[in-house]
């Protein structure tokens, strides 16, 4: 329904955009003694106005986005309030060590999660995670752990660089062993084949935004996660499984609040 105001400006509602945009039209008055009357003491031409708005979702409802994030990457909601994303190499690295840092944190909770749950229920003699890393094993010493992660992750990030800095370099034949096949590298930060995607669900990489968004929002969800795990622990000196049982024995006496109350006490 449109709305007059006074009598030059008409309002009207109109669809959504990225970007407002105004409209001029031309308003002619139809014949009759009324309208002849009318267009005696009003002009003929009335400019109509229409702003649209803002469809696109973002961080902070009603916040325009800075214009290098127009909404195509995965998960963009325009959120940068550093600007570290204004030079468009740093913001393709950022991109890069975001998913890398999601995906950790993805495997680093569900495997604490569940070593903490094989701990607590009795059925593995486990140590609690923060631990961990001080047990001795038999089968080898902790500087040849330390060696055997240093040389397998360097080769592993140095190969994940190289395809960064020029895509599809490492899926060449004779780049890693002969596995090329095995890995089929999608796009950069993507590898896929029977190793990496034994689902098949992201084959079309270039039509997989939302395999892409999903990833990225449970991600960006594991990190905060992760951080919680360790403030948990660095305060109560417990597993975020045993911090469950507590916390669901008193649901209302033992809570967050209590906690942090008791250890700054």
């Amino acid at each position: 329904m449109a709305v007059a105001v006074g009598r030059g400006f008409l309002v009207q509602p109109c669809s959504y955009s990225s970007s407002p945009t105004f409209h001029n039209k031309i308003y002619k008055p139809s014949l009759g003694s009324a309208t002849t009357f009318w267009s005696t003491f009003a002009p003929q031409r009335y400019p109509q106005v229409a702003v649209q708005a803002q469809q696109r979702p973002t961080w902070l409802p009603g916040l325009d986005p800075p214009p290098y994030l127009d909404g195509t990457l995965a998960g963009d909601y325009g959120f940068d309030p550093l600007g570290l994303g204004e030079d468009p190499k740093s913001l393709k690295w950022f991109v890069q060590a975001e998913l890398v840092h999601a995906r950790f944190a993805m495997a680093g909770v569900a495997g604490i999660l569940f070593t903490d749950l094989l701990r607590v229920t009795g059925i593995s003699n486990l140590p609690v995670w923060y631990e961990a890393g001080a047990v001795k094993f038999e089968f080898a010493s902790t500087r040849t752990l330390i060696v055997v992660q240093f040389l397998l992750m360097g080769f592993a990030e140095t190969k994940r660089y190289m395809d960064f800095i020029n895509p599809g370099s490492q899926a060449k034949e004779g780049s890693f062993f002969g596995l090329e096949a095995a890995l089929e590298g999608l796009e950069p930060g993507y590898p896929g084949g029977p190793l990496l995607n034994p689902l098949g669900l992201a084959k079309d990489i270039k039509n997989a935004h939302e395999w892409k968004l999903k990833e990225i929002k449970n991600g960006r969800l594991a990190m905060i996660a992760m951080l919680g795990i360790f403030v948990q622990a660095y305060v109560t000196h417990a597993g975020p499984i045993d911090n469950l049982v507590e916390h669901l024995s008193n649901p209302w006496q033992k809570t967050i609040i209590q906690t942090l109350a008791n250890s700054t006490s």
